[in-house]
């Protein structure tokens, strides 16, 4: 599968750069492709921040049969290669697990496969939801930020980061998956997650599209 997802990015990419009119390109990764790696350097007194410089490991995603993580990891990192060096402006989206009014159990193919290793993402305060207007909204700054190159890279996006077991089994509970999630820390369920998620460079590029929305509303309104 993730041969065929890293295939399929690279046609799309290649579809764009053959395109004359198309020269930005905004490609939806996923968290997933940032957060799963073996050893990630720990340091005890603070959580290690997870943020868009880091890549999910394949051999490790392969070994544990993440493949949700691998394939969406494949496929990022075959576009980011089909682009290098082409008359194309790419982004990466990375959202964490797509939530929205009944999103999910329309959805529950991806969101199912996205849990896959749920609850060590929950122990190392990795499991993270975005609702999917947060997502499309993401999508559309980034789009109009890359026309005056004030975007680029990739970028994670989240609205929420799952720290309790009870919410953990609200999730499980909504797609229709077997019950246990308040089992997923144990006896270390006060214990401070070893991650901290970082989502700072999507909130810069969002609230300065927002002022430069602002601002442009108002200088036409009272013109």
């Amino acid at each position: 599968m993730a041969t065929l997802e890293a295939q399929a990015a690279e046609r799309v990419i290649e579809a764009c750069v053959r395109t004359e009119s198309v020269r930005k390109c905004v490609f939806t990764s996923s968290l997933l492709a940032c957060v799963w790696r073996q050893n990630y350097p720990h340091d005890r007194r603070c959580p290690t921040i997870i943020d868009e410089s880091c890549w999910s490991d394949e051999s490790f995603c392969r070994d544990n049969k993440l493949w949700f993580a691998l394939g969406k990891t494949a496929a990022e990192k075959a576009a980011w290669r089909a682009a290098r060096g082409r008359d194309l402006k790419l982004v990466t989206i990375c959202p964490a697990l797509v939530t929205g009014p009944g999103f999910r159990r329309r959805n529950s193919t991806a969101s199912i496969a996205y849990l896959k290793g749920a609850r060590a993402m929950l122990a190392d305060g990795l499991l993270a939801t975005a609702n999917v207007e947060t997502v499309a909204e993401a999508h559309v700054h980034a789009y109009e930020a890359m026309g005056d190159n004030t975007a680029g890279g990739r970028y994670i996006c989240y609205d929420h980061v799952v720290k309790r077991p009870e919410e953990f089994a609200e999730l499980e509970r909504q797609l229709g998956l077997p019950g246990g999630a308040t089992a997923a820390r144990g006896s270390d369920d006060d214990r401070p997650a070893r991650f901290e998620l970082c989502k700072r460079k999507l909130s810069r590029l969002m609230s300065s599209r927002r002022r430069c929305t602002y601002d442009t509303y108002y200088s036409v309104a009272f013109d």
